[in-house]
């Protein structure tokens, strides 16, 4: 087997710098870092317990979570990645060049290119809220052997950094840019706020949908908790380094867990 399998489509020049911004976004004290690294911590704590298998990452990105499992849980896993963005996978392509027994696909989670019960573990991280979700669901569901794990995420609809995230400071942002650019601001160096698109469910929402295909959960966990919002985290986060060395208070369960800003459901596939 070559040392990493890729099966691609054609390459778009303009997504590399999404690709390189997303591994950035991983590194410093930044509110992004300190969001994946909660993220990668609730994921790590849930594959404790399984020895390994095939594992699909859907929604893979530059391939962050795929080489963080091959660095600290090498060999255990025959690992696929599946990104819709050609740059992605590419970027993925440079993170696992040394890499064993992986495969990367350019391809869309609501039609994944793969037979049914092909995978022993299923992830899907970031990626339900920017798709149609039920139809990535049923892909999950299809996709996953009998008693197999799926983990997927969400951001957290109902927390109050969302709400005032989602509701008031990104509209904030976007009428500042207005007005700066009536006052003649030059464009550069205006603020601005993309539009993302992004649809997020409720926990209750997501568990039921992952039910009606076979999929039983049976964790949550809430993870990136925080007091603060925007844009005061920006402030706190860099000064409070404590969820570097402790990734472990970040996460919570049951009431608490209102708090953070985005959510974890551990399931298994039903035989």
């Amino acid at each position: 087997m070559n040392q990493l399998a890729t099966r691609t489509t054609a390459y778009n020049a303009a997504d590399a710098p999404v690709a390189d911004a997303y591994v950035d976004a991983h590194d410093g004290w930044s509110v992004s870092a300190r969001y994946f690294h909660s993220r990668i911590h609730a994921i790590n704590q849930q594959l404790r317990t399984v020895q390994g298998g095939a594992l699909l990452d859907i929604g893979c990105g530059p391939g962050v979570m795929l080489r963080h499992l091959a660095e600290t849980r090498p060999g255990d896993f025959a690992m696929t990645g599946l990104d819709k963005l050609r740059a992605m996978v590419r970027t993925a392509e440079a993170q696992l060049a040394n890499t064993t027994g992986t495969e990367l696909i350019t391809g869309h989670a609501e039609a994944m290119p793969f037979p049914d019960a092909s995978f022993d573990v299923a992830l899907a991280m970031g990626v339900l809220e920017y798709s149609n979700v039920p139809k990535v669901i049923e892909e999950i569901g299809r996709v996953t052997r009998p008693g197999g794990l799926v983990l997927v995420t969400m951001l957290n609809p109902q927390s109050p950094y969302r709400l005032v995230e989602w509701c008031l400071y990104w509209p904030a942002v976007r009428l500042l840019g207005r007005l700066e650019g009536l006052a003649g601001v030059p464009a550069e160096r205006r603020h601005d706020c993309a539009r993302t698109g992004i649809r997020a469910w409720t926990a209750h929402r997501l568990q039921e949908a992952l039910r009606s295909v076979g999929v039983e959960p049976y964790d949550l966990v809430y993870y990136d908790v925080t007091p603060t919002v925007p844009p005061l985290d920006r402030v706190a986060r860099k000064v409070n380094h404590r969820w570097r060395d402790h990734p472990e208070s970040t996460l919570r369960r049951g009431r608490s867990g209102v708090l953070g800003t985005a959510y974890l459901i551990a399931a298994r596939k039903r035989p």
